[in-house]
């Protein structure tokens, strides 16, 4: 069974000068490795258009990350860190940035220990922003912001109060260049506290030689969430909860996708999870054509659920265009919580993947074992022993099946 995988054979050794805690000045000249039919070879990123066929579909995730981190303080002076995750009042990101008064958030809590009750404060210019706890869930909490300048929407506030969420891993504070080098050049809707880390590659050059070469491209919009960084702690998948991360798809891109079937390359893991969520929420359209918004969440072990209507990929995005038909929809949006791990995962849209190279014991590492047949590791020990920067900052990997 899928749930009973052993995380230590996800392990491998990762030295700390292994890890980029800085990009490269230029960010298409990281190196790139290629994986193609179980051959391993390299190259730079500048070039990745070599290697991708013409008029294939290359999908990218136009999330933009947010400076989620705030810290507040008690009366007392103690320091409490947020990190706000997904909005709840108003639950739409869109709506939720342009509050101008008050808005929810499901929220980390840093030092939450100290904070027992009462609100906290944080005061600049001409705005002060207080925060008050409203309900925990485990480790996370439902936090209430107010502000009393109405000229001040709640992106402006998290501009202005927070910090970019740069992953822990790099062991460093925030700089000022990680507001631009942490986004990538097509980032455009606002809501992750991660970056799609795959995408930072791009230059509008390297876009433009993808163009040149009739190389088509879409974008969609995952989230990510701060449990992008959550290695797996348990011994086996089965006690590992997957986070769920809001997504969002253009009825053209679904369009799109059914044209060009046996093409498609998504711009890193989470387009994988993405692209690959569609097909199973085409699949429950098959049992349910008419399914509230409220079902059509991809759960963490639904690619594995037994004694399930199955359906072609083609019958699947099928379903959702006529569902978005009925529905009078241009965009999807939804929640997954997909988990894509070997032996058992059955790929259904993806063809190829740019990715960088990820954390031991990850859901990430596992999703790159499926992709390439339990292969990973030989990538991986070619990666070390070639000098390839890892993680974030690191350098790139076109895998393709």
């Amino acid at each position: 069974m899928i749930q009973n995988i052993a995380i230590d054979a996800f392990d491998y050794e990762l030295p700390d000068e292994r890890i980029a805690k800085f990009p490269l000045t230029r960010r298409d000249q990281s190196k790139l490795l290629i994986y193609n039919k179980g051959q391993i070879t390299e190259s730079i990123f500048s070039r990745i258009s070599d290697f991708i066929p013409d008029k294939a579909l290359l999908v990218f995730n136009n999330t933009k990350v947010i400076q989620a981190r705030m810290i507040f303080r008690k009366e007392t002076g103690a320091q409490i860190e947020i990190f706000c995750l997904e909005p709840k009042n108003p639950a739409d990101y869109a709506q939720s940035f342009i509050q101008n008064r008050s808005c929810t958030w499901v929220c980390l809590v840093g030092n939450a220990k100290r904070w027992k009750e009462g609100k906290l404060e944080c005061t600049m210019a001409d705005v002060q922003c207080t925060a008050e706890k409203l309900e925990s869930y485990g480790d996370t909490h439902l936090i209430r912001f107010e502000w009393d300048n109405s000229d001040w929407s709640f992106a402006d506030i998290l501009e202005k109060f927070g910090e970019l969420p740069i992953p822990p891993y790099l062991n460093r504070k925030t700089e000022e260049s990680d507001k631009e080098t942490y986004q990538t050049v097509y980032s455009k809707i606002k809501g992750s506290v991660a970056a799609p880390t795959a995408g930072l590659h791009f230059t509008q050059e390297v876009l433009e030689t993808l163009k040149a070469k009739q190389i088509d491209s879409e974008e969609l919009t995952l989230h990510v969430g701060a449990g992008t960084f959550k290695p797996v702690k348990s011994a086996d998948l089965a006690e590992h909860e997957m986070h769920a991360e809001c997504i969002s798809v253009k009825k053209s891109t679904i369009e799109k996708l059914l044209e060009k079937q046996g093409q498609v390359y998504a711009v890193g893991t989470t387009s994988v999870r993405t692209l690959e969520s569609l097909y199973y929420i085409g699949r429950m359209l098959e049992n349910e054509p008419d399914a509230g918004p409220e079902k059509l969440f991809v759960a963490q072990w639904t690619p594995y659920e037994k004694n399930t209507i199955q359906c072609t990929v083609t019958e699947a995005l099928t379903n959702l265009l006529n569902y978005m038909e009925r529905k009078h929809l241009d965009v999807l949006t939804t929640h997954t919580q997909i988990l894509i791990a070997p032996a058992g995962y059955d790929f259904k849209i993806v063809n190829g993947m740019i990715t960088n190279f990820h954390q031991p014991k990850s859901t990430l590492l596992l999703l790159i074992s499926a992709f390439v047949d339990g292969d990973w590791r030989r990538i991986y020990d070619y990666a070390l022993a070639h000098d390839f920067r890892f993680l974030s900052y690191g350098d790139s990997s076109l895998l393709v099946r």
